[in-house]
C-alpha cells in the first residue's frame, strides 16, 4: 500500500489523537483543521435543520391529535411518524459525513410476508425508532440554536480580532482610526499597529478557545444522534443475538459438511475399498489361497486404518476424555501431541457446562494446532481459571508472533465463535514474539458437577 493510501479510520484517528505531531501543527488543527471544519459546519446546519423538524413536528402532531376522534385523525399521526423517521435518515446521513459518526439504520417495519394498513399502522405505533426520531425533532431545536449562536459569536468575534490588523486604519472614530473602548471615541483607542497585533492575538486565542467549544458541542451532538436516532440497547441486543445465531447455524453447518466429507474420502472409502478386497479374497480363497490369505492381511491393515480414522472423527466430534474427565485431562491429552513442550494448568472449582467446556476444548486445540504448524515456538503454556462469573482462558508461546485475527485466519473464525456465546477475544502477537491469546467466556453451571 501507498503511503497515501491511508483508510479514512485511521486519518480520522490521526485528527482525535494529534498524535506524531507538533504543539503547533496540533493548535492549528484546533482551530481550522479539517474534523473542526467539518464540526462547525454541523454545527452552523443545526438551526435550519431542527427549525423545520420542530416546525413539522409540532404541527403534524398537533393537527392529527386533533383530528383523532375522526377516522383520519390514526393515519395522519402515523403519516407524521413515519415521516419523522425518514428525517431521521437525513440527519444520521449528515452526522456520518460531518461528524464521523456511523449509527446503524432502523430495522424494518413490517416483517416478511405482513401486508396490509392495520397491520401498517400497528408497527409504526408500536416503532421505537419513530418515537424516538419525533423526541429528537422536538428536543433538538433548543441545542441547535445553542450551538449555532455559539458558532456565530465565537467565530466572529474571533475572526474579526485576528484580522483586525489588516482593517483597523480603516475605522473612523472622531477622526482616530481604530476600535473605541467606550463607543464614543474617547478613552482608550487601539488605533495603532503594535495594539492591532495585540487584539489579533486575542482573536487567535479566541479562534483556538473555539475550535475546542465547537468540538465539545459536536460530542453533545454524537451523544444525541447515536441516543435518539440509534437503535436502543434492546434492538442491539436482539441484533447481537440474531448474528450470533447466524454464526453458530454457519459453524454448526461447516462442521457437519466436514464431518461428511471426512466419512466419505476417508472411512468409507476404505471400508469400499476392503468390501472389495474380501470379495476377491473370498474368490481366490478355493484356486489360490496364499493369494487369498495376503488379500486378506491387506484387509486387515485396511481395518485398522478405518477404525483409526472414525477415533480421529469422533475425537473431533467430541473426545470421550473430555466429557469423562474433563479440561484438564482432556487438554492435558491435546498438549502430548504438540510440537513443543506445552505446560497446562487448568485451576477450575468445578466443570462449566457442557456447551462451555467444549467451546474451550476446541479453541485450546486449534490455537496450539496454530503453535505447531506457525509459531516455531520453543514452548508453550495453557492456563485456565475461573474469574467471577467468567471462564478465563490463556494459551501464550515464545515463537515469532505477528497472528493477526484480521487477516482471515482461524483466529477469526475463534472470534465470531466466542463471540456467539457473549464472549471476548483478545489476540497480542507482535513481530518477533511472544504470542498470547486470551479469552473470556461466561460461566454457566453444568447440572452435574464434578472434579476439573
Amino acid at each position: 500500500m501507498s503511503s497515501t493510501a491511508v483508510p479514512r479510520e485511521a486519518r480520522d484517528a490521526g485528527e482525535r489523537s494529534g498524535s506524531g505531531r507538533s504543539p503547533w501543527s496540533s493548535a492549528v488543527s484546533v482551530m481550522v483543521g479539517p474534523r473542526t471544519l467539518r464540526e462547525c459546519l454541523y454545527a452552523l446546519l443545526n438551526l435550519p435543520m431542527a427549525l423545520f423538524a420542530f416546525c413539522f413536528a409540532v404541527t403534524a402532531l398537533s393537527t392529527s391529535a386533533g383530528l383523532l376522534i375522526t377516522f383520519v385523525g390514526l393515519p395522519l399521526l402515523c403519516l407524521t411518524l413515519i415521516s419523522l423517521r425518514a428525517f431521521g435518515y437525513v440527519e444520521r446521513a449528515r452526522a456520518h459525513w460531518l461528524l464521523r459518526l456511523p449509527v446503524p439504520g432502523p430495522r424494518p417495519l413490517l416483517a416478511k410476508g405482513r401486508r396490509g394498513l392495520m397491520e401498517w399502522m400497528s408497527a409504526v405505533l408500536r416503532s421505537g425508532e419513530c418515537w424516538r426520531s419525533t423526541g429528537y425533532a422536538l428536543l433538538h431545536l433548543p441545542w441547535a440554536l445553542f450551538t449555532f449562536t455559539m458558532v456565530v459569536v465565537m467565530w466572529s468575534l474571533a475572526w474579526s480580532g485576528l484580522l483586525y490588523p489588516l482593517y483597523f486604519w480603516m475605522l473612523d472614530q472622531r477622526d482616530r482610526p481604530g476600535i473605541s473602548v467606550d463607543g464614543t471615541g474617547g478613552g482608550l483607542v487601539w488605533d495603532t499597529l503594535p495594539e492591532a497585533l495585540l487584539v489579533s492575538l486575542a482573536g487567535l486565542l479566541l479562534l483556538y478557545l473555539s475550535g475546542w467549544l465547537i468540538r465539545g458541542m459536536a460530542m453533545v451532538d454524537r451523544l444525541m444522534v447515536g441516543g435518539l436516532l440509534g437503535p436502543s440497547a434492546a434492538e442491539t441486543r436482539v441484533q447481537e443475538l440474531e448474528s450470533n445465531r447466524s454464526v453458530v447455524v454457519d459453524a454448526s453447518a461447516a462442521d457437519l459438511r466436514r464431518i461428511e466429507r471426512d466419512l466419505h474420502d476417508g472411512a468409507q472409502a476404505r471400508l469400499v475399498a476392503l468390501a472389495m478386497g474380501l470379495g476377491l479374497a473370498k474368490e481366490k480363497l478355493a484356486e489360490d489361497p496364499e493369494a487369498a490369505a495376503r488379500m486378506v492381511d491387506e484387509a486387515h491393515g485396511e481395518v485398522k486404518l478405518a477404525l483409526q480414522e472414525l477415533r480421529d472423527l469422533a475425537r473431533g466430534i467430541h473426545p470421550a476424555i473430555l466429557t469423562d474427565r474433563g479440561l484438564g485431562p482432556a487438554l492435558s491429552a491435546v498438549a502430548s501431541r504438540c510440537t513443543v513442550p506445552v505446560a497446562v494448568d487448568v485451576d477450575l472449582p468445578e466443570r462449566p457446562a457442557e456447551a462451555i467446556e467444549g467451546i474451550t476444548y476446541f479453541m485450546v486445540s486449534e490455537l496450539l494446532q496454530n503453535v505447531s504448524k506457525h509459531s516455531r515456538a520453543r514452548s508453550a503454556s495453557v492456563d485456565i481459571w475461573r474469574t467471577g462469573d467468567r471462564l478465563m482462558v490463556l494459551v501464550s508461546d515464545d515463537g515469532r508472533g505477528g497472528a493477526d485475527p484480521g487477516a482471515g485466519s482461524g483466529l477469526a473464525g475463534l472470534t465470531e465463535r466466542i463471540a456467539a456465546v457473549d464472549g471476548a477475544l483478545a489476540v497480542s502477537s507482535p513481530a518477533g514474539g511472544p504470542t498470547t491469546v486470551t479469552a473470556a467466556l461466561p460461566w454457566r453451571d453444568r447440572p452435574g458437577r464434578g472434579a476439573a
